[in-house]
């Protein structure tokens, strides 16, 4: 089959970060055609000036639509594409010039329906965007699974860098009304209808984030919230790392009682532990302050991520209640 290729880019309020991207979407290395479906979600602050900026040099659709968030805006993206083969980008994303030529080698090696690559830390990024990048897709955090790792039983694709066919999007019907955690459902409908998903480690963008501390809570909090919905949506799909960050964060408590107590022990693991991300997080960023604030990422991540899963799992999983009526936040309309 003869791969056509759409790039579907849902964009809110962020015109800087569109041109940006399209920046990088002009220094591509391939001799692929490809055509880019960009959906203004409903902004207020629209990106249509720089998108004329380079319509003479790409094949550009543009398209204004009311908002109705992310997954519906990529759904309606994918319906008026003209390609067979979706991939998926957030708007603050920069491509790497061997982005499209590293998906098609890997698609013709081992054709799948859906793909995910990874992301990184451009060189030109904040020193807070790189720790929370490295907190995000370190083994030591999340095992590696957004930073690139290969040994997991069945890859969930992430709507940032995404690749899905158009059989795929028309049998699943594409993405739901959820947010955040519209990708791993999409992902898990499609594994149930047949089709495969894998990780493609090398077609990996640069993902900014465009994040402050307290919004990176905010967003892992919510991460936290959607996953026990998941769980209840897809019950096969449970497993016992998800409890891992609750988990560590009640531990963390428990240390800093005992430590209180002179039982001093479990505290000094905690330690070890911080210790160690640090060291990792300066091989990996070569840079002090960027370890430092990636400590400050982990424990944010941890928190955020571990209470919002505790409060999901209790309210949807012991006290029943229909998550669209008591998190209405975490669905469009």
């Amino acid at each position: 089959m003869h791969l056509q290729f759409s790039f579907i880019i849902p964009v809110y309020n962020r015109p800087d970060e569109i041109q940006e991207l399209l920046q990088s979407f002009e220094a591509l290395k391939t001799k692929e055609a490809f055509e880019i479906v960009i959906v203004e979600d409903g902004s207020t602050i629209p990106s249509k000036d720089s998108i004329e900026l380079y319509k003479d040099n790409l094949n550009i659709s543009y398209f204004f639509k009311e908002n109705t968030g992310p997954g519906d805006s990529r759904n309606f993206g994918m319906t008026h594409a003209k390609g067979n083969y979706f991939i998926i980008l957030d708007s603050d994303c920069i491509l790497p010039e061997n982005y499209l030529e590293t998906v098609v080698k890997s698609l013709k090696e081992d054709y799948v329906d859906c793909f995910g690559g990874p992301d990184a830390a451009n060189e030109s990024f904040s020193n807070i965007q790189k720790a929370i990048n490295f907190s995000m897709t370190s083994f030591i955090t999340t095992g590696g699974i957004r930073g690139g790792k290969k040994s997991i039983d069945r890859f969930q694709p992430r709507s940032f860098n995404m690749g899905i066919s158009k059989e795929a999007f028309i049998k699943s019907g594409g993405f739901g009304n959820i947010h955040p955690g519209e990708d791993p459902d999409l992902s898990i409908r499609l594994w149930d209808l047949g089709f495969k998903t894998k990780l493609i480690p090398e077609a990996f963008v640069y993902h900014k984030r465009r994040i402050s501390w307290e919004k990176f809570y905010r967003q892992v909090y919510k991460f936290g919230l959607v996953r026990p919905i998941l769980n209840s949506w897809h019950p096969k799909t449970k497993k016992i790392t998800y409890w891992f960050p609750t988990l560590f964060c009640l531990g963390f408590l428990v240390a800093w009682v005992l430590y209180f107590f002179q039982i001093k022990f479990f505290m000094q693991l905690y330690l070890l532990y911080f210790i160690i991300a640090f060291i990792v997080a300066l091989i990996t960023t070569k840079n002090v302050l960027v370890s430092l604030y990636s400590i400050l990422a982990i424990v944010i991540q941890f928190f955020g991520y571990g209470f919002g899963f505790l409060k999901s799992t209790i309210v949807v999983t012991i006290l029943k209640k229909d998550p669209k009526q008591f998190f209405s936040e975490l669905f469009f309309k």
